[in-house]
């Protein structure tokens, strides 16, 4: 079933990028990164693989953003996995030296901030999963947890003061900009207005 959670936009305070090494011994060796750790939800992830050491036939690689849904609490909890997206950021073999910049957009998906521990019950975590798959369809892939927050709605000047005007009409004070202006229309014409 949905849940709906409402909470209060936060900002994230730090806000690192992640960088991290990672291979298969005497086989492959690559370091990457991303320029953030906490993303807004129609934010651009930035980054760049770099080769280290190719000794395997990669075929091609991808990047997945993983949604992780946690409900329940002690024996009873409940995890469900869902990939929201899969991005293919290369096609053919890398050699030794070689940088792969990734661009990935997330206005494109649908996505919701990151909650952890909602009444102890509930949270939703946000997880990129490097993939590289050789030409044998092995795959090698590394997680990486990020953050995901909403960023708080822009009140428009305009619409806040017709909403300050509309207040006053229902109270009904005398507002300059609320008086009847007196054009020679009758009373009556006036409160049909």
């Amino acid at each position: 079933m949905d849940i709906v959670v409402h909470t209060l936009s936060t900002y994230p305070e730090l806000n690192s990028s992640i960088k991290m090494e990672v291979g298969i011994e005497d086989c492959l060796h690559i370091e990457f990164e991303y320029n953030k750790s906490k993303y807004h939800l129609k934010d651009v992830i930035v980054g760049k693989i770099y080769f280290l050491l190719v000794r395997i036939k990669i075929k091609h690689m991808e990047i997945d953003i993983i949604k992780r849904e946690t409900t329940g609490t002690g024996p009873n909890v409940y995890h469900e996995n869902d990939t929201i997206a899969k991005y293919e950021i290369m096609d053919g073999a890398p050699v030794r030296g070689e940088s792969i910049p990734i661009r990935l957009f997330l206005a494109g998906y649908e996505l919701t901030p990151t909650m952890r521990d909602i009444n102890k019950k509930f949270s939703v975590r946000y997880y990129l999963n490097l993939v590289l798959i050789d030409e044998e369809e092995r795959r090698y892939f590394k997680q990486q947890e990020v953050v995901l927050w909403r960023k708080g709605d822009i009140v428009r000047k305009s619409m806040s003061h017709q909403a300050a005007i509309a207040s006053q009409r229902f109270e009904g004070t005398s507002h300059p900009e609320c008086r009847p202006q007196h054009s020679g229309a009758t009373a009556g014409d006036q409160e049909k207005e």
